[in-house]
């Protein structure tokens, strides 16, 4: 006869192996939360260096000096591409976020004293509007030189344009600029570590963590409808041992997406989840948290659509209270001490320290004791609750 563990072992094999059986329940598990986490990244990510193409072709040094002064711009990587129509494709697909056309004969045209006409290509976004601001303002800086010299060149200060063009930037470092300093008033809001796709995988790793195992609390209700708990307890098998088999079923599925959810989000998208442990033991007592809720939630609903649907509300509910929509430092300060009424709330600190600050496990111990505190309550009340639900 099997021992108690074994029993244990193989209820909880059974419930990850119905989830594995589903193919919606392998794209909700683990397809979607990755591109979730793209989505967040590229849209709000925060340490990104936005990439702008350039085709100058043929347009001479006056042409390869706009360039040079686009290319000044602190964090901006400026690219050479070959044509207008190979530049259009790769910011079409996001590859650029912008684009820059300097048209062939650019130099001899402004020698001319002619118009040229420069052309910028982007998406109509917010970071091609900056961008566009950047461009202009090259542009605009090498239009003042093209004038001085013009003019001094009409006023036969100079023998020639070139001689004026050539006065004209000697001159300009010297003319006083306007000094702007940038100073941060109080803490941050946001850790300046933090790269583009780290605040939102351990965001979207806590809400799926969490959803998942109150949307997976369908499948204990469909045990108790099928007669399949009935027919345990018909054998051997005491209620203490499915019991913990099944909440340990919760608990492998949880450790499970989350383990998935890391390693791809690092291999993917190179995120940073801090210190191995202090991220280990996040995952593993909010898993224990996932878990507790689900069971209770299964012996709270009367049947498969409601426990999906109130688990749904409350999985996306309480994820968004907690700062996994929007971050908590965006909350105000009442809102953020409504928000730490969920576990989500200390999760999401966690991570921020682990990540945004550099801190070991000791520096999240509040955090890990309140979210060891979520688990004891919920995995009380759900065993509590499962055992006169399977006595009854």
């Amino acid at each position: 006869m099997k021992g108690p563990v074994v029993k244990a072992l193989s209820i909880a094999g059974t419930e990850l192996r119905r989830m594995f059986r589903q193919r919606t329940n392998i794209f909700f598990v683990f397809v979607f939360p990755m591109m979730l986490i793209l989505i967040l990244g590229v849209t709000f990510g925060g340490s990104f260096t936005p990439r702008i193409g350039v085709v100058a072709a043929g347009a001479g040094p006056l042409g390869d000096q706009l360039v040079a002064a686009v290319e000044r711009t602190p964090r901006l990587d400026v690219v050479r591409t070959s044509n207008q129509a190979e530049l259009l494709t790769q910011v079409e697909r996001g590859n650029l976020q912008a684009g820059l056309v300097v048209p062939a004969g650019y130099d001899a045209a402004v020698r001319a004293g002619r118009d040229v006409v420069v052309r910028y290509l982007a998406r109509p976004d917010q970071l091609s509007q900056q961008l566009g601001e950047t461009v202009r303002g090259a542009v605009a800086g090498q239009a003042a030189l093209l004038r001085a010299a013009r003019f001094a060149a009409a006023e036969r200060s100079v023998p020639s344009f070139d001689a004026g063009l050539a006065a004209a930037t000697r001159t300009a470092p010297t003319v006083p600029a306007v000094q702007v300093t940038q100073t941060t008033a109080g803490t941050a809001l946001f850790s300046q570590s933090l790269g583009r796709f780290d605040h939102g995988a351990s965001t979207q790793l806590l809400l799926f963590l969490f959803l998942t195992s109150l949307t997976g609390s369908a499948a204990l209700i469909e045990s108790r409808r099928l007669g399949v708990a009935r027919r345990m307890l018909a054998t051997p098998t005491p209620t203490t041992v499915i019991i913990l088999g099944e909440t340990l079923g919760r608990f492998v599925i949880a450790i499970v997406q989350g383990l998935f959810i890391i390693a791809g989000s690092a291999l993917i998208f190179g995120v940073r989840w801090g210190q191995p442990l202090g991220a280990a033991a996040v995952l593993v007592l909010f898993a224990l948290v996932g878990a507790g809720a689900g069971i209770l939630l299964g012996t709270l609903t009367r049947n498969e659509q409601q426990a999906g649907a109130v688990g749904l509300l409350l999985g996306l509910g309480l994820a968004a209270l907690g700062g996994s929509m929007v971050p908590l430092e965006v909350f105000s300060s009442t809102m953020r001490k409504v928000a730490h009424l969920t576990p989500h709330a200390w999760g999401n600190d966690a991570f921020a320290r682990l990540v945004g600050h550099g801190e070991g496990i000791a520096g999240i111990l509040p955090q890990l004791g309140v979210l060891a505190g979520f688990a004891a309550v919920l995995l009380g009340l759900a065993t509590w609750r499962l055992r006169r639900v399977l006595t009854a």
